[in-house]
């Protein structure tokens, strides 16, 4: 009977999510992770093929999670201008009680490997993506928003905007302060009635 890995994959993506908050994506190797967790570096090949599949991972474990929590916001509320607020204020809720992940994400998948991903990986990115902007123009829909400006204004109000709020004290190595969810919700309600 096989001895059970010593280290979930979790673990190793947490161990991973670290470094990068740290170092940013070229702390995250193989042998880094490995050396983080006190695992030997051959036993991470069993759950990842390399360093290209385990930047890919660590990206898209850390988007799906933050992503979830935005599409209960969206639709949070049978009033669009609400739900709107709330998506704003998850934002930077979510960078708040997960700061290594949100510095994580400032970086970007281009910077995680992004170009060089197996095509599962890319097909992932991409539907969660595209479940973002349909999520955002079924939004902007419920608003009377049909114009390209106009859902250009409701993409600057619940990602640019609450994203610049988050990404300026994160990138200063700062901590969020107190009245940033209120900012994010209070900019992104003005966006949203102009």
């Amino acid at each position: 009977m096989a001895r059970p890995p010593r280290f979930d994959t979790d673990q190793i993506l947490d161990a991973a999510v670290r470094l990068a908050a740290s170092a940013g994506p070229g702390g995250v190797t193989v042998s880094a992770v490995a050396q983080a967790i006190g695992a030997p570096s051959g036993s991470m090949y069993h759950r990842f093929s390399g360093r290209t599949a385990l930047l890919a991972e660590v990206w898209l474990r850390t988007v799906e999670r933050f992503q979830e929590g935005y599409f209960a916001a969206l639709h949070s509320d049978a009033d669009p201008r609400r739900a709107a607020r709330a998506a704003a204020r998850h934002v930077v809720a979510w960078s708040r009680a997960h700061p290594q992940e949100a510095a994580l994400l400032l970086h970007g998948p281009v910077e995680f490997g992004r170009g060089d991903w197996a095509e599962e990986y890319t097909r992932r990115a991409d539907s969660g993506n595209e479940r973002v902007y349909a999520a955002i123009g079924g939004l902007a829909a419920s608003l009377g928003v049909t114009d390209p400006q106009g859902r250009d204004r409701v993409a600057l109000a619940l990602i640019d905007l609450p994203l610049s709020v988050v990404r300026r004290h994160l990138r200063a190595g700062g901590v969020l302060p107190a009245h940033a969810e209120d900012l994010a919700e209070e900019c992104a309600a003005s966006l949203l009635t102009s």
